[in-house]
């Protein structure tokens, strides 16, 4: 069989062993078949199981968010590239990081870094959207609310003991716009926070009230 006509039955750029094995049914060795796919980088391994086409044989761009769902699950893109995704945070952020209700994990593959930080599974269930992106490939991605609190969370050794203290973290080190911070939903954060038990995001929450008020009162 060749690469034409296994691209021919594989319609989606991201498959599994079970579609590839099941597109080589007819071969006498099919195992073996899929060994000289991989070193003709026909298709490439993501991890055991899990496949994309190399890049002469792609017909689109493959959506790496949606690999990042299917690399570790159940997860979804959230923290620093989620953070960037939205313009939240003006860095460029290479690697794809999620969370999971599962145990952290990091996956250095042939087309990039997929990091998995474990959070609890009553903070893992609220805060996100699936996403349709180009080609059918649709993906789940924290809300932006909930990937800045995901992001605060993570950060184990940050010592916040108040609302301004909160502030100036998210301004000066994350370089978060004050009219970003000023239009998060805090009752959701609120919420997140107790799902969390995180001090921290009480924080943020009792500061985007503030900063709501003061917004108000200058609008008066």
């Amino acid at each position: 069989m060749e690469a034409i006509d296994i691209r021919a039955q594989i319609e989606t750029e991201i498959f599994d062993y079970q579609t590839l094995i099941h597109t080589l049914k007819d071969l006498s060795s099919p195992r073996d078949k899929i060994t000289d796919l991989l070193r003709q980088e026909i298709i490439i391994r993501v991890k055991k199981g899990l496949y994309v086409f190399g890049p002469k044989y792609r017909r689109h761009p493959y959506s790496k968010e949606l690999l990042a769902n299917l690399v570790h699950g159940p997860s979804y893109i959230s923290l620093d590239y989620a953070l960037a995704y939205y313009g939240i945070i003006p860095e460029r952020v290479e690697a794809l990081t999620s969370v999971t209700p599962n145990r952290s994990r990091r996956f250095n593959t042939p087309v990039g870094l997929f990091i998995y930080r474990q959070i609890p599974p009553g903070a893992y269930e609220t805060g996100l959207v699936r996403v349709e992106a180009d080609h059918e490939q649709a993906f789940l991605i924290a809300t932006p609310e909930k990937a800045l609190a995901d992001k605060i969370v993570s950060l184990r050794s940050l010592a916040i003991a108040s609302a301004a203290e909160m502030q100036r973290f998210l301004e000066e080190d994350l370089r978060i716009e004050p009219d970003f911070l000023k239009s998060l939903p805090a009752e959701r954060i609120y919420d997140f926070a107790q799902r969390y038990r995180s001090r921290k995001l009480r924080y943020l929450s009792q500061l985007v009230r503030q900063l709501q008020k003061a917004g108000e009162t200058n609008h008066e």
